[in-house]
């Protein structure tokens, strides 16, 4: 199949396909004599689970390193588990974070309650140029882990 097909039968933009492709997370395919790209079923298979990974939120590395456990099946129980619950933890860190941000959010939007305000009256720009303001845990978490993109 060509690559618009591969593309509709894993509701993937052809884009991303390529993006993967470049990133070394799906092989670069052999080519027609029109040099267009032939797939077939172990490519679907490859990106549906690369698919699957990244709906579960697993950064390209997470990918990476499944996708070279698939290919070595007699390595991959534990390590997958190990895998799987570095993730959890990444996952754990990061609902706790958007705790942090909700109440801070919260916090903030209490500064300008009356719907009638005027931009003069509504305290919600001061507090954020205030140079007091505490940095949110998330934005500076997603620095330090790049996760939160």
């Amino acid at each position: 199949m060509k690559i618009g097909e591969l593309a509709r039968a894993t509701d993937t933009p052809t884009e991303t396909i390529r993006f993967y492709e470049r990133e070394g997370l799906l092989p670069a395919p052999p080519r027609t004599a029109s040099n267009y790209r032939r797939y077939g079923e172990t490519e679907v298979q490859r990106l549906l689970l690369i698919r699957r990974c990244r709906a579960l939120d697993m950064s390209l590395v997470e990918v990476r390193a499944l996708l070279n456990l698939a290919d070595a099946p007699a390595q991959a129980g534990h390590e997958a588990d190990a895998l799987l619950d570095t993730h959890i933890g990444h996952v754990q860190a990061r609902l706790r974070e958007l705790k942090q941000l909700h109440a801070e959010l919260l916090a903030l939007r209490q500064h300008c309650r009356a719907p009638e305000a005027t931009h003069a009256d509504c305290g919600v720009l001061a507090e954020l140029i205030a140079p007091e303001a505490p940095a949110s845990s998330v934005r500076q978490s997603k620095r330090v882990t790049g996760h939160l993109a």
